[in-house]
């Protein structure tokens, strides 16, 4: 048994390598008592415990690493797999402090990329889903291809390619880029925004992700070749799903059961304040807290059964946000140029604008001049 102390929000804790917690001064079933005294010492000198002959044993980090990866790998495994194991085990170390993500759903991500599987990520607009699909990519070090298919207005000309005509060699087909990636051995492939692509992008791409096929035609090339997905090629995309987003195609079902589906998390207001601390960490701890206090709030209304907004602010927006008080605007004036124009005022002091401004209000400082703040009139005229 493997036991890491940890510090959580300033209380000690302890953890078998499993994840459950193990109380202090307390025998279990399996294991004797571990003293708070002597975990609280351990924390110091960063050490853990190993359970050896019924005792506590003091071990270094490199070591409790070891062991955990022997633990959960069975001895029966060709080595191969094993190695694998270990890998995806470990992966978190890899993951960038930036993107909050949890481990277990990185270890997923990192896992069907090894994998070469078609990976789906999912989650609302400014969550980070375009981020996480990079840090695979930097993460692994392999060949990697971008294609924002939001914002292809031809996608056969994208994926396929097209024909021209000059006068010394006639009709020429070019290939697109596209047709290059997919034949590049290992490859990770980000198609962005595939929620926004035109259906045809979508017909073309049934092929090509297909584990069973796994092909695209060059239909407008001289005989039509066939070309087949390379090995270890991983397809990531992204999507926005839901009403909200009214520029998006509904997907055929056929095209999403082609794809692993990895869903965003939506950061709490502790993630998106240390987030913004560790972009900022400059910045004042009020305007920080603020900040995610505010993003917090509209995400916890649009909770309820019957939200008075219509989205919440993205984590994208609360960094921007940061951004704009980090060169000098005051919290009412980024949200003035910045969050409010999300909101519909039609509705007078119904409006979700109104609403907005209301909740911005909680975290005003008192000693600031909020004469004007629902001066409705005067904050839309600037």
């Amino acid at each position: 048994m493997l036991v890491r102390i940890l510090q959580v929000e300033g209380s000690l804790k302890a953890q078998d390598s499993k994840g459950n917690n193990i109380p202090f001064n307390v025998a279990g079933k399996d294991y004797p008592t571990l003293w708070k005294n002597t975990a609280q010492k351990a924390f110091d000198d960063g050490m853990s415990f190993v359970l050896v002959d019924g005792k506590w044993t003091k071990i270094n980090e490199p070591t409790f690493n070891r062991l955990v990866e022997k633990e959960n790998v069975p001895e029966d495994v060709p080595s191969e797999q094993a190695e694998l194991m270990s890998f995806i085990q470990k992966s978190p170390e890899l993951r960038p402090e930036v993107m909050k993500m949890a481990d277990i759903k990185w270890k997923y991500l990192m896992r069907c990329t090894m994998r070469g599987k078609n990976i789906m990520m999912t989650g609302p607009a400014g969550c980070g889903k375009t981020m996480a699909a990079k840090s695979v990519v930097n993460a692994l070090d392999r060949p990697d291809f971008y294609f924002n298919l939001g914002a292809t207005q031809d996608p056969r000309a994208t994926l396929i390619g097209n024909t021209h005509f000059n006068k010394e060699d006639g009709t020429v087909f070019s290939e697109a880029l596209f047709v290059k990636a997919i034949q590049t051995e290992d490859a990770v492939i980000l198609l962005d925004e595939l929620s926004r692509a035109h259906p045809e992008a979508h017909n073309i791409l049934m092929t090509v992700l297909d584990e069973g096929q796994r092909y695209l035609r060059l239909d407008e090339a001289e005989g039509a070749p066939t070309i087949k997905v390379a090995k270890g090629v991983t397809f990531i995309a992204t999507a926005n799903i839901g009403n909200e987003y009214t520029a998006t195609r509904v997907m055929d079902r056929a095209l999403v059961d082609r794809f692993i589906i990895v869903e965003m998390d939506v950061l709490d207001k502790t993630e998106e304040a240390e987030l913004l601390r560790y972009l900022y960490p400059n910045l004042d701890t009020e305007s920080i807290d603020a900040i995610a206090g505010i993003v917090a709030d509209t995400r916890t209304e649009m909770g309820t059964e019957a939200p008075r907004i219509s989205t919440h602010i993205s984590t994208r927006a609360s960094v921007e946000m940061a951004g704009l008080i980090y060169d000098g605007f005051t919290l009412e004036e980024s949200a003035m140029v910045l969050i409010y124009p999300q909101y519909d005022n039609a509705g007078g002091l119904d409006s979700e604008r109104t609403f907005v401004k209301q909740l911005v209000q909680k975290y005003i400082p008192t000693d600031a001049d909020t004469d004007d703040l629902f001066n409705v009139e005067d904050t839309d005229n600037n």
